[in-house]
């Protein structure tokens, strides 16, 4: 098992290509009442339509799923639905995501997975990196440059444990960054659909978040790179289906410990590897 820090390819700069702005319409028919507890003295005003589609727009970037978002709401799934879905054509009509120039992970990402529908892109256990992927995604800055986001992942418990980017760079230097990047990783990196790249980012944020575990804290700055993303995952996380915690040297086991207790229950509810 490897516990490695994310390199870095250069200083850090902004990337806002792609974002989606405010959304003025919603559809219509659409009713929704937000039920908030009132102080005494204080009335709850009532949320507007604008408001409530934005709200809807910021927790899908997060990656949460609409069962989830109508829970954080407190509204009924069936005034979520249509939200996500104008959330997700206006992404697309009025955000288009600059020029994918390459999108990278590696080689055994999913050892312990499996992936409904999908048995082509399951490879053979080959090393024991199994529980982290490694995703690298470039999208082209301006003629001459490339964005480069990489990602992380605890595909067996945490999810998303670290980010890097949106970094500023250029082709030649993109390329010799590859062999560091994946270093890590002994059987080196492949190319990949960027939709299998969502599946496992994504995928693994949503899983992660049903164990009680949020994504590290820049994961926004570099979840813009990856697209829209409308769900669900096919792959199915966790070792063979089970919460598998494998200690990381900066990881607060208790907490982490004390998380899974709570949300899955005690071994044999879920597993715990300490690694040296």
């Amino acid at each position: 098992m490897i516990c490695a820090d994310l390199p870095e390819i250069g200083p850090l700069r902004g990337w806002n290509a792609g974002r989606v702005g405010d959304i003025a319409e919603v559809p219509d028919g659409v009713v929704a009442t937000v039920r908030r507890r009132e102080l005494p003295g204080i009335r709850s005003r009532p949320v507007e339509k604008t408001e409530l589609l934005e709200q809807v727009r910021r927790l899908r970037s997060e990656g949460k799923s609409p069962k989830e978002i109508a829970r954080a709401l407190d509204v009924r799934p069936s005034a979520v639905a249509p939200l996500v879905r104008a959330v997700a054509a206006q992404g697309r009509a009025t955000a288009e995501l600059p020029e994918l120039v390459g999108c990278w992970i590696n080689v055994g990402w999913s050892q312990g997975l499996s992936v409904v529908g999908r048995p082509d892109v399951i490879e053979p256990a080959q090393d024991d990196t199994g529980g982290l992927v490694s995703v690298l995604i470039a999208r082209r800055h301006r003629w001459d440059k490339v964005s480069v986001c990489g990602y992380l992942v605890d595909v067996f418990c945490l999810g998303v444990k670290n980010t890097f980017g949106p970094d500023i760079t250029d082709d030649v230097a993109l390329r010799q960054f590859l062999p560091e990047y994946f270093r890590p990783f002994p059987n080196g990196w492949k190319e990949a659909p960027i939709e299998l790249a969502q599946e496992i980012v994504f995928g693994a944020v949503e899983y992660a978040r049903g164990l009680g575990f949020e994504p590290y804290a820049d994961f926004l700055k570099a979840a813009d790179h990856l697209g829209t993303w409308e769900g669900p995952s096919g792959i199915t996380f966790g070792n063979q289906g089970k919460p598998c915690y494998i200690s990381g040297p900066y990881d607060n086991q208790r907490r982490v410990i004390d998380t899974l207790r709570r949300t899955v229950g005690p071994p044999p509810n879920f597993d715990h590897i300490v690694t040296q």
